[in-house]
């Protein structure tokens, strides 16, 4: 058990959040979780309405809890959330809702002190910022945006295609939430799937077995990231092949990216113009750590970190950013590993075993990334 006064304060109360929790009882260490919302299962809520898992039930679940029913299923958004508040509840550890960080500054006597937007202030000796990136989307600025008087939204704020029905629909981008959105909305609106490339295509099964399966037994899931940012541009969309089909049948229609908005539309590449009625971005996420703002440890929106360690401050960790360990850091079936290893790292430097490595204190912002993963 190490020796410890103040607890290790983790910030969201998301899948990450939750994971980060039970490795840091597991380390012998007292955490506490701050979480935004009323209950702690993240950014799930906020998810478009049949968002569905790319990977089975067996291969998405947390340790110590399984999802209900058959493992070879696909669990829809409604099932990770009720999934997540079983595991919560499953956890011998003090979670706090409705609580909001604000700031995060060093401590004068060591640690750190955390501030929340009641005005509280909690003394940390750890901090673990896990608070995703869904509250921080991005939105490319295209010239011309401002003056476009049709909807624009990115896909964090679309929930169902019935209120796009007959409206003519723009959804940009390549990955997986773009052509499962894309996709559903086909079937009520006139779609367009924008994008700056073709879309790639992965077969969700191989020789009977998800892919999810492959990847595991390969090892390829695990792969770290200085190889991951090499194989990022091939990056593609699971499929079992309704979403090919779509495509090259034109049931949903593909375009090279636009160029410019227009009052009433879009310029697009080979100069035409089309009337737009909604433009969805389904263009990423940047990570949400505003609250960091004070220990100047994050730039240009990058928190500057190797394998989830911090590289300006001791005892201060990340979980859940994408691509932070392997192509499944950011997701359910992979933040568990990245937990385990960060926590394991802050409780040797919270007991004094061992100072972190010299190597991870070098305040560079090139040794992180924010590409997509699937989930």
């Amino acid at each position: 058990m190490t020796a410890q006064v103040d607890p290790v304060i983790i910030i969201g109360g998301g899948q990450a959040g939750l994971a980060a929790a039970r490795a840091t009882l597991a380390a012998g260490l007292r955490p506490v979780v701050l979480h935004a919302d009323t209950e702690p299962v993240g950014s799930w809520p906020g998810y478009y309405d049949s968002l569905t898992l790319f990977s089975p039930a067996r291969y998405s679940a947390l340790p110590g809890l399984a999802f209900d029913g058959d493992p070879d299923h696909y669990p829809h958004r409604d099932e990770v959330l009720a999934y997540l508040r079983r595991y919560a509840a499953t956890l011998d550890a003090e979670i706090r809702t409705g609580v909001r960080v604000t700031e995060v500054h060093p401590h004068a006597g060591g640690g750190y002190l955390i501030r929340t937007d009641a005005g509280d202030e909690i003394a940390a000796a750890g901090v673990v910022a896990a608070s995703g990136s869904f509250g921080n989307p991005y939105l490319p600025d295209l010239p011309g945006r401002s003056d476009f008087t049709g909807g624009l939204l990115h896909v964090a704020d679309y929930r169902r295609p019935e209120p796009y029905e007959g409206k003519r629909v723009i959804v940009v981008g390549a990955g997986n939430s773009a052509v499962q959105v894309a996709y559903e909305l086909a079937a009520h609106a006139h779609v367009t799937l924008a994008t700056r490339e073709p879309v790639r295509f992965l077969p969700q099964r191989i020789g009977g077995r998800d892919l999810h399966h492959w990847l595991r037994v390969t090892g390829a899931d695990r792969l770290p990231r200085r190889i991951l940012t090499r194989l990022i541009r091939h990056a593609a969309v699971l499929d079992t092949g309704v979403y090919r089909k779509a495509i090259t049948s034109r049931q949903l229609a593909r375009r090279d990216m636009f160029t410019t908005f227009t009052p009433d539309g879009v310029v697009w590449s080979d100069g035409t113009t089309d009337a737009v009625d909604a433009v969805i971005f389904a263009t990423g996420y940047r990570p949400d750590l505003g609250y960091l703002e004070p220990l100047g440890t994050v730039a240009q929106g990058t928190p500057r970190q190797v394998g989830g360690l911090s590289t300006t401050h001791r005892g201060l960790a990340y979980v859940g950013l994408e691509f932070q360990r392997s192509f499944a850091s950011n997701t359910l079936r992979g933040v568990s590993r990245d937990a385990t290893h960060v926590i394991r790292a802050l409780a040797a430097h919270l007991s004094g075993r061992r100072r972190l490595p010299r190597s991870a204190m070098v305040p560079t912002s090139a040794r992180s990334g924010t590409a997509g993963a699937p989930r």
